[in-house]
């Protein structure tokens, strides 16, 4: 299946794997696992990290209006043309709003390391192409008023490094990967 998801002018599109437990954006894959869905609202892990969304009661093939993820408000469309072979009607999966990030984040495989939430990059610790082990703090960003380490969740090498000190980082928006050994760079 396909939907649209739309931030702030932007519109993504994210293909939803059969059975709902991976997503595609661009090139890259994500897995995505249901954590607890309740009828209004679905945890989920994509790709390692903990999404919540909702707004989208599980009985509606297409969300009444605009849902929240991790409180973030986000407009959801399906694809017309993405139907369900039994009914005819737009397939659901409780991953459909929740991996599509925003089209300028740097496109490599590996980790995505994202902020918390909305803030301002006050330190890059590491470049492209550094090695890096589990645990390494490879950014600091400045979110009311507090200073918050993003470590990396693997060892691996640094790819797709899209932030300087100073940039303003947005949250769940990619600002690095980090690639473990076999990825492509």
């Amino acid at each position: 299946m396909r939907i649209i998801v739309e931030r702030d002018g932007r519109s993504t599109t994210v293909e939803v794997a059969p059975g709902g437990d991976a997503v595609t954006v661009g090139a890259e894959r994500y897995p995505v696992t249901v954590v607890r869905a309740t009828p209004t609202a679905v945890e989920l892990e994509v790709a390692g990290e903990r999404v919540l969304v909702e707004n989208w009661p599980d009985h509606f093939p297409e969300p009444p209006g605009p849902v929240d993820v991790n409180g973030e408000r986000w407009k959801v469309g399906i694809e017309r043309s993405a139907v369900s072979p039994s009914s005819g009607a737009p397939s659901r999966s409780p991953a459909l709003p929740t991996t599509a990030p925003p089209p300028r984040a740097p496109s490599r495989a590996g980790a995505p390391i994202v902020p918390p939430m909305p803030g301002k990059v006050i330190e890059v610790r590491v470049k492209e192409g550094d090695r890096v082990r589990k645990g390494d703090v490879l950014l600091v960003l400045e979110a009311m008023k507090m200073r918050n380490e993003l470590t990396s969740p693997v060892d691996g090498v640094v790819r797709g490094l899209a932030v300087s000190p100073g940039a303003n980082a947005r949250a769940k928006e990619p600002m690095l990967f980090v690639a473990t050994e076999g990825a492509p760079p």
